[in-house]
């Protein structure tokens, strides 16, 4: 079983989100033959503890805008490792610490990896000259 159409575009639009916000090391990785609970886990890094929460609120918003809400959201106080679960994708953004530790790319190998539009692969060094919401009127 692949992952959702759905779930696919919930990764787009958060990893999206994750990129404007330079996350580093975005991988969304196909767990549906693996798991029952979720189709998506999207991995991403940050870091410093202020950049994993505005990645987190990055994410949130983008997908607020399609109406899609978390029904769980765990690791906020500390900001060192966020969960976002949207059911068909579980989003995990990691200060970089957390993630090289943890390892979940590793544990979750027999994942297949969903490709992800270049322009959020690329390295966050590359993208922050874009200039992609720098200097955007608030109103």
């Amino acid at each position: 079983m692949a992952a959702s159409a759905r779930a696919l575009e919930l990764t787009r639009i958060a990893a999206e989100a994750a990129s404007d916000k330079l996350a580093e090391d975005i991988v969304a990785l196909d767990v549906s033959d693996t798991l029952v609970i979720t189709d998506v886990f999207l991995l991403c890094s940050a870091a410093n503890d202020r950049q994993v929460r505005a990645i987190v609120d990055g994410i949130e918003e983008a997908l607020d805008r399609i109406d899609v809400d978390p029904v769980r959201r765990e690791g906020e106080r500390d900001g060192r490792w966020v969960l976002l679960d949207y059911v068909d994708l579980v989003v995990h953004v990691q200060h970089s610490e957390e993630r090289t530790y943890y390892g979940l790319e590793r544990l979750w190998k027999d994942g297949a990896r969903i490709a992800l539009p270049e322009s959020v692969t690329r390295p966050a060094s590359t993208r922050s000259g874009s200039g992609a919401g720098e200097g955007a009127d608030a109103g």
